[in-house]
């Protein structure tokens, strides 16, 4: 059975390095397996720049950039024998029989070598200067708009584990007690790193739904809109959609994917909320067929996602400053095609969960520049958390965008990486 799990821990990391958005960690059926194989693999991802420099030190070769099943089995039996501390005989055995299975009895060797060098070794490897390294092609879109200082505190926090956010329907403090959770500024509920969240009180009778606070934020920043006219694109799996509803607002839902917009479906229909119309199609295509105007247009626009370092730590070793000015040149469009269908007046929301200036405060000053229709509206911090809003002070740009980083309310367990910016239709 263990060879069998383990076995799965590298067919899902390397759909993760691969890029797949569906890892596979719902092929595992028993829940207990299933929660070990994901914080495997997620260790694995947050580790796995320091780890190639420990295995790199026991190996003549050096290790090739794109890496082989055999070497991700290395790396997985690495975090185990340093981080998980499972016992050497539960572990070099069991990796050694997957290496041969998945190469020769040369692979074989090779990781029985290497993990028992690591095994001997596992205290001063400990004991080193065990910081984690983003790999340069993720530090050289970071170092565009950041110091070292800053990436560095970034880096720290990308190997632990973030806590859970939810967002509920009302009574904040009350759920908050209930869950024996913090509430957090701006509303928000802040648990521990949760096992199943489906088993949490609250969840079946739609109650709540996760989302993290730096994501609650954009429609937090709306006030009241009771009654509006919204445009919610590239909705799915709809958290914010979730909020909108809550909120009283009449909600088209768009979004290209048809599995995502059935995941929204049914975070909607277990939250009994209900969307005016679910659209799957094209943002671009539609906006550019449609006459309809909205009161509010949220573009949560396609991006890097370098902001969700924490939750998805693959993102470190996917994204390149090349996906950057793509993502950037997509946005550009979303917005162009959005502005003519805003009522004067009305709010155009857009928000991205990337670090990148490209994809954020320039990317809206840029567009501001051509449409000056459009003017920055401020966003107000007592409007998104009342009393306590001088703790989120250090989120509000100059401009009035908001900008939030991973070390950002670092006391309470950090925050995604986000950018919200309000502009009105004059």
């Amino acid at each position: 059975m263990e060879v069998d799990i383990r076995l799965s821990a590298v067919e899902i990391y390397q759909n993760c390095l691969n890029g797949k958005t569906d890892y596979g960690f719902e092929t595992i059926a028993e829940a207990q397996e299933r929660a070990f194989v994901k914080r495997l693999v997620m260790t694995a991802l947050r580790r796995q720049e320091f780890l190639k420099k420990v295995i790199s030190g026991y190996s003549s070769k050096p290790l090739p950039p794109k890496m082989s099943n055999i070497h991700l089995l290395i790396i997985l039996g690495a975090v185990e024998i340093l981080y998980f501390r499972t016992p050497e005989y539960a572990i070099v055995s069991s990796y050694v029989e997957i290496a041969k299975k998945l190469g020769n009895k040369y692979s074989g060797g090779f990781v029985n070598a290497v993990l028992r060098k690591i095994c001997s070794d596992c205290e001063k490897i400990s004991n080193a200067a065990n910081v984690p390294f983003f790999p340069k092609s993720f530090r050289r879109i970071l170092s565009v708009d950041y110091s070292p200082k800053q990436i560095a505190v970034m880096e720290k926090l990308a190997v632990t584990e973030p806590p859970l956010d939810i967002s509920v329907k009302s009574n904040a403090e009350q759920w908050a007690h209930t869950l024996d959770g913090t509430l957090m500024p701006n509303g928000s509920i802040r648990l521990p790193a949760a096992g199943i969240v489906s088993q949490l009180y609250g969840y079946n009778d739609g109650q709540w739904w996760v989302q993290d606070i730096a994501s609650s934020l954009a429609v937090q920043s709306l006030g009241k809109i009771s009654g509006k006219k919204v445009l919610d694109l590239c909705a799915a799996p709809g958290g914010k959609t979730a909020q909108l509803l809550s909120a009283g607002a009449k909600v088209s839902v768009l979004d290209i994917s048809k599995p995502r917009l059935q995941r929204l479906k049914e975070n909607m229909q277990r939250l009994n909320l209900h969307p005016e119309n679910i659209i799957c199609a094209d943002a671009i295509d539609f906006l550019q067929k449609s006459e309809q105007t909205y009161d509010i247009i949220l573009i949560d626009a396609p991006c890097s996602a370098s902001g969700t370092l924490r939750r998805h730590p693959e993102i470190v070793h996917l994204k390149t400053q090349d996906d950057v000015q793509r993502c950037a040149e997509v946005q550009k469009q979303f917005l162009e095609n959005a502005a003519p269908h805003i009522a004067s007046g009305g709010i155009l929301l857009y928000a991205v969960c990337s670090l990148s200036k490209a994809e954020g405060e320039q990317q809206i000053l840029s567009f501001i520049e051509r449409h000056p229709e459009f003017l920055i509206k401020p966003i107000n911090l007592v409007t998104i958390a009342g009393k306590r809003a001088s703790e989120l002070k250090d989120l509000l740009t100059p401009e009035g965008f908001l900008r939030c980083l991973p070390s950002q309310l670092s006391l309470l367990g950090g925050m995604d990486g986000f950018f919200v910016a309000t502009l009105q239709k004059e």
